[in-house]
């Protein structure tokens, strides 16, 4: 074909078939397509079984060998312990129950003859190498010399108690298990000398208890055991016996120290307390030791730790004895202290060193606690003042904090103690991550000292307040010249609270109220100039400012609704304040003056023209406060405030047309709503315009369907039709389904009498008959229906 065909003369040489004629050629196309490729793939298939070669029948899959669940060696040793435990009990039946059967000579040979197979079997299996089976039947041996031992008892020693001969066996059989463990041809054996160890156990315990010795001797046994096992659990290598050895030695050495604690606590005079002393210091000793003879890092720390208790038990309670109740928590503080100086010598271990300090700082740690309830007790009480505000003053700074509880025994020693740890955590801790720790518990126990050191010494009520506020000021300065971060916090918070505790302790007397509100004001004023500690003392100035306004309201005989209008002066204080305070104050700053401004309304809501004007001065500070251009947002609350402030007015004033409240939030609504279309004309109308016209359209509404009046029905219905125009020539959603939805609700409202009366009138059938001709006149234009509604839809969905 020449190339300079044209594309128009192509078209019409083409012979293209209509496109049913077109779409049924493919369709047959591609039906003997498909039916081709199933014949292809049916010869392949076949193909492939055929080239395969034939392949034997599948034997029937031999069972899976289950896995064992235990190996050979587990069920050697449960069957031989199994047998060890049945031939013991066969024992222990014939010798408790078929001994009366023999004669004497009968028993020695029965029992000499299997007590010896018995243990010399043991030797001929370690020969063969099983030695699984030669500790079970040493076992059996072991347990055989038990019965032997009872046997012998019921033969030969009927006379002997229980308790001795029991001492005197043990001893025994503790010795001769230990000799057939050590024999040559027994070492191998893993079960005589721990048994023998578990024996020894018992000698002393027994001993003491057949002789009836006191309390104090039978503590002693238990320690002088637990003495032994601990020699043995630091002397032998064989970690069965070592295990016996620390069993024994942490059981028996906790039973006695246990009992020597309780013998001390009870001790009655310097004697008993003396001798529980020396046993608590042998305990002190066995614990020391272990820890030297390094017992592990781990359980010589521990040990150290309990040996310094101990001695502080152990001195503690002797100086109890002799002492007055009053010393009882110094005297063990100072032997607590004392210990402090065991780590000044140079060859101690350091886990025992460590263990040592806590020791003592566990000592110090019981002492504070024990004096904490009084510091507790000095800061709450003042608190039941309020109760009691203006009555009096008390006669001294103990009767102040006792009103409503009583003052604790022996709190005379609180100030000592509280002082004397501080002393230590200044004088002894270093380090660079101790030090600040530690310079600020000595900050708060200082300042403990000095908050209850007027209470116990009975000082004059105006002296403990002077003291308090002296103590406020203290650790306001500490905050502002401390560079550490844990002391100026520490400090910080025990400035915060002690003010709290000294504006309630004030309480008792106009004068002093006063006084204290102003200076804590002052002070906490002061030191806000510091960036640091403005976010806290800033709102604690706005706070004490608060409280001293309405505590001059109450001084000058003014009702709380009046005192209101002093309390304002906070907020504006705050205002002004915050945005020259810096950045981290400004919100606390913010926060403590819109507090102070929800204090006020409080004040008064008993007076409501007060009310409404403390609501209106509040709106005009948060105004002033939006035009900070970090602020815009708080301008929604003046709006707020403004329109309670307007209701209020109005409810002083008994009016009760909902529009009259109504009105002026509808008003700034729409303008505000039309200002921002204009900035921005993406804007929904119903975020424009539909609150405001809602806020006063519903309302109305409701108080239309219950006017019986026409008067505002019809000023109703006049404004929902111009807002149902308006909406509908600036094609505006919310003004026209709304205004449109409240004028026929109104509409309906005045036509409801004549409807009910027509509806009277009617016959009865004619309610249904219109019905059944309504139904069939929506059925017949059902589509009609949907059509129009989908036309209201896109109608309504194309306005703003």
């Amino acid at each position: 074909m020449p190339y300079d065909v044209t594309q128009p003369t192509l078209q019409g040489m083409t012979n293209i078939p209509p496109p049913a004629e077109e779409l049924r050629l493919l369709d047959s196309e591609l039906w003997q397509l498909d039916a081709r490729r199933a014949q292809l793939l049916a010869r392949r298939a076949w193909l492939v079984a055929a080239l395969q070669p034939p392949r034997p029948a599948p034997a029937p899959a031999a069972a899976a060998r289950p896995r064992p669940e235990t190996g050979a060696s587990g069920v050697q040793n449960l069957l031989l312990l199994l047998g060890g435990v049945l031939l013991t009990i066969a024992a222990a039946v014939f010798t408790l129950v078929s001994w009366g059967h023999l004669g004497i000579a009968g028993r020695a040979l029965v029992l000499g003859a299997v007590t010896l197979a018995t243990l010399g079997a043991p030797v001929f299996l370690l020969k063969r190498g099983l030695r699984s089976t030669a500790e079970s039947v040493a076992g059996l041996g072991l347990a055989l010399t038990v019965l032997d031992a009872y046997a012998l008892w019921q033969v030969a020693f009927t006379g002997t108690g229980g308790a001795g001969y029991t001492a005197v066996a043990s001893a025994l059989l503790a010795a001769l298990w230990t000799a057939y463990g050590l024999l040559p041809r027994t070492t191998e054996l893993r079960l005589p000398v721990p048994c023998a160890l578990v024996a020894a156990q018992l000698p002393l315990f027994f001993w003491a208890m057949e002789s009836d010795a006191s309390s104090y001797v039978v503590t002693a046994a238990l320690l002088a055991t637990a003495a032994f096992d601990t020699a043995v659990t630091l002397r032998v290598t064989a970690k069965s016996v070592r295990f016996v050895g620390a069993v024994g030695a942490y059981g028996l050495g906790s039973s006695g120290v246990l009992t020597a604690g309780w013998l001390s606590w009870t001790a009655s005079g310097p004697g008993a307390a003396a001798r529980a002393a020396a046993l608590l210091l042998l305990a002190t000793a066995i614990a020391l030791v272990a820890a030297w003879q390094g017992a592990g890092e781990k359980h010589a720390f521990g040990l150290a730790i309990a040996s310094g208790l101990l001695t502080v038990a152990a001195l503690g309670g002797l100086a109890r004895s002799v002492l007055p109740e009053l010393w009882t928590v110094p005297a063990h503080l100072a032997c607590g202290v004392a210990l402090l100086a065991a780590v000044r010598v140079s060859r101690l271990p350091d886990a025992v060193r460590r263990g040592t300090v806590w020791a003592s700082g566990a000592v110090q740690a019981l002492a504070v606690l024990w004096a904490l309830p009084v510091v507790g007790l000095v800061l709450l009480a003042p608190v039941g003042w309020i109760s009691r505000a203006w009555t009096a003053a008390p006669p001294d700074s103990r009767a102040a904090l006792t009103v409503d509880a009583p003052w604790p025994p022996h709190a005379a020693a609180v100030p000592g103690v509280l002082a004397a740890v501080g002393a230590v955590l200044v004088l002894v801790v270093r380090g660079e991550v101790w030090r600040p720790r530690a310079l600020a518990g000595a900050l708060g126990l200082a300042w403990g000292t000095a908050l209850v050191l007027p209470a116990v010494l009975e000082l004059p009520y105006s002296v403990g307040l002077l003291i308090q506020g002296s103590t406020t000021v203290a650790v306001v300065a500490a905050a502002a010249f401390l560079r550490e971060t844990a002391p100026r916090f520490t400090a910080l918070a025990l400035a915060l609270v002690t003010s709290l505790s000294l504006a309630f302790l004030s309480l008792a007397t106009q004068a002093a109220t006063l006084t204290v509100l102003a200076a804590l004001v002052a002070l906490f004023a002061s030191a806000s100039w510091q960036s640091r500690l403005a976010p806290f003392t800033a709102p604690a100035a706005l706070a004490y400012a608060a409280a001293l306004a309405c505590a001059v309201g109450a001084a000058l005989g003014w009702q709380p609704a009046y005192s209101a209008l002093l309390v304002l002066a906070v907020p504006v204080a705050a205002a002004l304040l915050a945005p020259r305070a810096g950045s981290p104050a400004t919100v606390p700053v913010e926060v403590t003056g819109a507090a102070a401004a929800v204090l006020a309304i409080g004040l008064a809501v008993t007076d409501l023209p007060l009310l409404a004007l403390v609501l209106a001065l509040c709106g005009v500070i948060t105004a002033g406060t939006a035009i900070r251009p970090d602020r815009h947002s708080v301008g929604y609350a003046a709006a707020v405030l403004f329109v309670l402030a307007t209701w209020v007015r109005l409810a002083a004033w008994d009016v009760g047309t909902p529009e009259a409240y109504t009105v002026p939030v509808t008003v700034p609504a729409l303008l505000v709503g039309h200002l921002r279309r204009r900035r921005d004309p993406r804007t929904s109308s119903w975020t424009a315009y539909g609150p405001g016209l809602a806020a006063t359209l519903l309302p109305s509404l409701v108080a239309a369907w219950g006017d019986a009046h026409w008067t505002r029905p019809l000023l109703l219905g006049m404004a929902a039709l111009s807002i149902t125009l308006l909406g509908g020539g600036h094609s505006l959603q919310a003004p026209l389904v709304l205004g449109g939805t409240v004028l026929t609700l109104d509409a309906l409202h005045e036509l409801a009498p004549y409807l009910i009366q027509a509806a009277d009138a009617l016959p009865r059938w004619v309610p249904p008959a219109l019905a059944g001709l309504l139904l069939l006149a929506l059925g017949a234009t059902y589509e009609q229906r949907l059509r129009d509604a989908r036309k209201m839809r896109d109608f309504l969905g194309n306005l703003h």
